[in-house]
């Protein structure tokens, strides 16, 4: 971290001044850190269509997050991410299993998730207000530990990803010809819903649950109406993810406005210009 701070020194930002600023300093790390995660798992999202099960992940976590609080944990992190983990193995269960479509089983247990956090959060005349700061999120708040974690976690992302976006990628445009390659379907499927968990339970209080669905979704979407192919798909991705991310940072400290709202109105700016750009 001193390495950074000296870094931050350098740049000429009034918050960038040695020794203050620091919550400006490390919100910035945790942008770096954030953006190639939901890059990377941006482009499969969309490939898949899988837009509404991230947002439903988003409501699983919000719903771990409760019963954390419940049970009197500060950091209610870790039954945050165990009842994502387990909600998004259900819904690739079913979804696996069921005759019904798969955005009806992900619409119904994200109904169940979303309503059983209100009902645990508001149980005995409690005020929903405590969680509020989940809903919005503040990249501001982030600790130095915090930021260890996402390192953690990029890592973790980067690792699998190596291993599991071929597989992925060929299940998605022709699944039996995946099968005919003995890649195990399932649990393929299995892992990526594990990981996308993981990563949007983690990162919920920073992106907050209101808009870190359109983090999921804009910079993958914006690529590929540019992109010619998958290579650049991915790279434009992380343009995508990573400028807006810091952009809107700078804007949002000096508008006084969520950074995690101003970040994502960017990204949606940038669709639209790259739809025009594509129609034309």
């Amino acid at each position: 971290m001193s390495v950074w701070y000296r870094f931050m020194g350098l740049l000429p930002f009034e918050w960038a001044v040695p020794g203050q600023y620091m919550f400006m300093k490390h919100a910035l790390l945790a942008i770096l850190l954030i953006t190639p995660l939901y890059s990377f798992l941006s482009t499969m999202v969309v490939i898949k269509r899988m837009s509404f099960f991230s947002d439903a992940l988003g409501h699983s976590a919000f719903t771990g997050i409760a019963i954390g609080m419940m049970l009197g944990w500060i950091r209610p992190v870790v039954t945050a991410v165990v009842f994502s983990v387990v909600f998004a193995m259900c819904i690739t269960f079913f979804s696996q299993k069921t005759k019904q479509s798969k955005d009806t089983v992900i619409g119904v247990f994200s109904s169940i998730a979303v309503s059983l956090g209100i009902f645990l959060t508001t149980w005995g005349g409690n005020s929903f207000t405590k969680l509020n700061q989940y809903l919005v999120g503040d990249i501001l708040s982030v600790t130095p530990s915090d930021l260890g974690m996402l390192l953690l976690l990029l890592v973790l992302v980067i690792t699998v990803w190596f291993f599991l976006f071929n597989p992925l990628l060929l299940m998605s445009f022709n699944p039996e010809f995946a099968i005919s390659r003995r890649v195990n379907a399932p649990w393929t499927e299995f892992l990526f819903s594990a990981l996308l968990a993981v990563t949007v339970t983690i990162t919920i209080s920073w992106s907050g649950l209101l808009v870190i669905n359109s983090m999921l979704v804009l910079p993958a979407a914006t690529s590929r109406n540019i992109s010619s192919h998958i290579s650049q798909y991915h790279r434009w991705a992380y343009i995508f993810s990573l400028v807006p991310g810091i952009i809107g940072l700078l804007i949002s400290y000096e508008l006084g406005s969520s950074a995690g709202a101003t970040i994502v109105l960017l990204q949606g700016i940038l669709f639209l210009v790259s739809y025009w750009l594509r129609k034309r």
